[in-house]
């Protein structure tokens, strides 16, 4: 299991990562939100845990932020902050569980392995990829090869729901439905030219297509 501990107080960090290493759990350590965000940006971790109150960026705006780009790892709160309104703010902010302070290190391990657990059950899935190319979810970084390709925001939706239907013929109803949530036909040719823009983004400069037309059907992602 890796989990990402965020916590301004350098001695408590180091405290709970030895004690989680002592458990079989590797940890890294991030100084604030700021740094929490960078750090799952390079590797999300499989459990987090955070700190309420921290300069820079609190815990509550990074997990916020965290939920907003649909980051749904598992967020372990510990707080000095223990009243009731408390809890509950932190759990409604998207926290899986809260912790206050101080506390007993088994408990932390304890809770910790039952938020990774609950995760092994529900992988969250973070990068997709087909064939050469790769789209990795959290940062919104698309890559065919070494190439990094610039997608506007609706493009990059359009994609990610071809690569999770790769080797799909992929109508028209669907993608305005899912991609443009839609559920008619405005009967314009906004389809056509996102995929044309699309594929030659995808495509261009490569000996192998991957965005095809399939004649009366739709379209249709091949690695």
């Amino acid at each position: 299991m890796n989990v990402l501990i965020v916590e301004d107080d350098a001695e408590a960090a180091q405290n709970m990562q030895k004690g989680l290493k002592e458990a079989g759990i590797e940890a890294r350590l991030a100084g604030d939100g700021a740094q929490g965000l960078d750090a799952i940006k390079a590797e999300v971790p499989d459990v987090i845990i955070l700190d309420r109150m921290m300069p820079v960026m609190d815990g509550v705006t990074m997990l916020q932020t965290l939920r907003a780009d649909g980051l749904d790892v598992p967020v372990l709160f510990l707080s000095a902050l223990g009243e009731l309104e408390d809890r509950v703010s932190g759990l409604r902010a998207g926290a899986d569980d809260y912790l206050v302070k101080p506390y007993a290190l088994t408990e932390l391990v304890a809770r910790v392995e039952a938020l990774g657990r609950r995760k092994d059950k529900d992988q969250v899935e973070t990068i997709l990829r087909v064939g050469d190319l790769e789209m990795n979810l959290i940062s919104r970084v698309v890559k065919r090869q070494t190439r990094v390709i610039d997608l506007q925001p609706r493009e990059f939706q359009l994609l990610e729901f071809l690569m999770r239907h790769v080797g799909q013929s992929v109508t028209r109803t669907m993608l305005l439905e899912k991609v443009w949530a839609y559920h008619f036909d405005p009967q314009t040719n906004v389809i056509d030219v996102h995929i044309s823009r699309l594929r030659s983004k995808l495509d261009k400069d490569f000996d192998r297509p991957m965005l095809h037309t399939v004649r009366g059907e739709g379209y249709q992602l091949k690695a």
